[in-house]
């Protein structure tokens, strides 16, 4: 079997053209490639350099070897990676998300019921069609999502409905209503938190005419909502946000009507991990229909 370090000599050489270059950025000797390089030969027994006074090139045949031997080890990387992610996963619950919602709930849940497991929270949220590919790469242990995913190796579980409000100056006359529509709502204005996740295509496709002034930064869109007349979206999960950043000076909130203010979201997780994850996601769906519903 060739040994890897020898390929990495190989593709660095096509990379940077000589002998004296590729030792530099190997961190090695000159003589330590030449002596590689030779070994490289004998192993494959076929000539990959052509060797003339003063320079070295790869022939045809060196060419193709190192095509092959890239392959190899971005396989090689492909392995390390994989296992050690393997690993990490069964010593963390590794937690991704496609809406902020329920990782709020797991965060408070972290400072809590769950304070003794080791619970790894993404908040970059993520597109519902990079669910499935990401578990099955074990990227994570679990995913929580808007979809409900059975295949051969994953399954869901439900875990809770979120469900949309508004927040509009009180002394407006939608203020003084039980409920709202999207359609109510149209043409006004939002201060939005930029990552919403699948929450900014319900917004934006189901209000008439309205516009949103997204807001990269917590702090500026606490400060905007306190001191502005602007109306805001929150949900009954993020108004338990630990690192409240919902102000309720002068606003009044307003649940939505409409069917599409309510999004079901699913645990989905590889069939071979649902003993590790299971006592997570019964403590998660338990304190979301205590106290969220």
């Amino acid at each position: 079997m060739i040994e890897n370090y020898l390929l990495e000599e190989l593709v660095t050489f096509k990379k940077y053209g000589t002998l004296a270059a590729t030792a530099q950025h190997l961190l090695v000797t000159q003589p330590t490639v030449t002596r590689g390089m030779q070994k490289l030969e004998d192993e494959l027994g076929v000539q990959i350099f052509d060797r003339q006074p003063n320079r070295i090139t790869l022939t045809k045949t060196g060419e193709l070897a190192v095509k092959e031997a890239q392959k190899v080890i971005d396989r090689n990387n492909q392995l390390i990676e994989t296992v050690q992610k393997y690993d990490y996963n069964h010593k963390n619950i590794t937690v991704g998300s496609v809406a902020p919602g329920p990782l709020i709930l797991l965060k408070k849940l972290q400072t809590s019921k769950l304070a003794d497991t080791n619970l790894d929270l993404d908040h970059k949220l993520m597109d519902t069609k990079d669910v499935s590919g990401k578990l099955l790469n074990h990227d994570y242990s679990f995913i929580l999502t808007n979809q409900e995913l059975m295949t051969d190796e994953i399954e869901s579980l439900y875990i809770g409905t979120e469900r949309l409000s508004v927040n509009l100056n009180q002394f407006t006359l939608l203020a003084n209503k039980k409920s709202v529509s999207f359609n109510d709502l149209k043409g006004l204005s939002f201060i939005v938190l930029s990552d919403i996740g699948v929450w900014k295509k319900v917004a934006e496709g189901k209000i008439p005419g309205a516009k949103f002034l997204y807001q990269e930064q917590r702090e500026a869109f606490s400060e905007i909502t306190k001191y502005s007349d602007f109306p805001y979206f929150t949900t009954n999960i993020s108004k338990i946000d630990s690192d409240n950043i919902f102000s309720d000076y002068d606003q009044i909130n307003v649940p939505i009507s409409d069917e599409a203010s309510k999004m079901d979201f699913y645990a989905a997780y590889l069939k071979n991990n649902k003993r590790q994850v299971a006592p997570v996601l019964k403590t998660m769906s338990a304190s979301w229909s205590n106290y969220l519903s």
